[in-house]
């Protein structure tokens, strides 16, 4: 594992000095998976991201230019040598798109978006096969604060989970898509929304790219809401026997980042990994999750 002893928010500044930008007022936005900062003269987000997350950010460099040519509208890089590689981190820079207050678009944008990102012709990025739980499983195997009976836990119900997916049929057929899609990762521009966050985007089954919002239910996701996803996307997913099997990977993979930051010392995640395990153990539903 890479190791650095220089902070995201350094590496950020630093990337800064070798762009020919001044790091002037360039302050945190988000803290999570990965690391993102605002830097305001330049109407700009700076991303900071682990070193071995660099082929899949190049990756979506490439593509999220590729997908704005062709309409779709999505978070944009600027125009600068990236991604650049600084004390083990990865360091890339993106157009700032100011938000307003209250929530992000709701699920029904993020529909649209998916509907016209499926449609799409095959891009010229060669993109990895979908593979559920490959950085899961290896953030849970190295991690240095799990109990061995909660590592043993999640990777069991992973290799459950693993299984039936592999004997699922997809109806909606495989092609390109986003990864990680879900109505968090949608963003105003001023007057519609643009998708965002491409470091997972793959080859694989679209019902993928929708089962997240359907998981959305453990952070208040109404039923309304979900019709509206689907009317807006052109199909319904609610019905289809395989729905379970993806909510329940969604479910899992949602660890990672908190057993990560957990292993950092980051007590509030370590309390919300805590909270997340116990009520999959349980089987519990109902529990509300934080959303980070």
């Amino acid at each position: 594992m890479t190791t650095t002893s220089l902070t995201s928010q350094g590496a950020a500044q630093r990337a800064c000095t070798v762009w020919g930008l001044s790091a002037r007022g360039l302050s945190p936005l988000r803290t999570h998976a990965t690391s993102v900062y605002l830097l305001p003269h330049a109407d700009a987000v700076v991303r900071v991201s682990r070193a071995e997350q660099r082929a899949s950010i190049q990756r979506a460099i490439a593509l999220t230019r590729w997908l704005a040519g062709h309409g779709l509208e999505v978070t944009e890089p600027l125009d600068v040598s990236q991604p650049l590689s600084v004390h083990g981190y990865v360091i890339t820079l993106w157009r700032h798109y100011p938000q307003p207050d209250g929530p992000p678009p709701g699920p029904e944008h993020l529909g649209r978006l998916l509907s016209q990102l499926h449609r799409l012709p095959e891009p010229p990025v060669e993109l990895p096969a979908y593979h559920p739980h490959l950085a899961l499983r290896a953030v849970v195997g190295s991690s240095t604060t799990l109990a061995p009976s909660d590592r043993e836990w999640i990777l069991g119900r992973s290799d459950e989970l693993l299984d039936a997916y592999a004997h699922l049929d997809f109806p909606l057929g495989q092609g390109l898509i986003h990864g990680d899609a879900y109505p968090g990762n949608t963003l105003w521009d001023g007057s519609s929304a643009r998708l965002g966050d491409w470091d997972e985007a793959a080859i694989g089954p679209r019902e993928a790219d929708l089962a997240n919002t359907f998981q959305g239910v453990r952070f208040g996701r109404t039923t309304n809401q979900l019709r509206a996803f689907s009317d807006a996307y052109g199909y319904d997913l609610a019905d289809w026997p395989g729905l379970s099997v993806l909510t329940g990977l969604r479910d899992l993979h949602t660890l990672g980042s908190f057993v990560r930051r957990a292993d950092l010392g980051d007590l509030e995640a370590a309390a919300q990994f805590a909270f997340r395990l116990d009520t999959l153990k349980r089987g519990d539903r109902t529990k509300s999750w934080v959303i980070h």
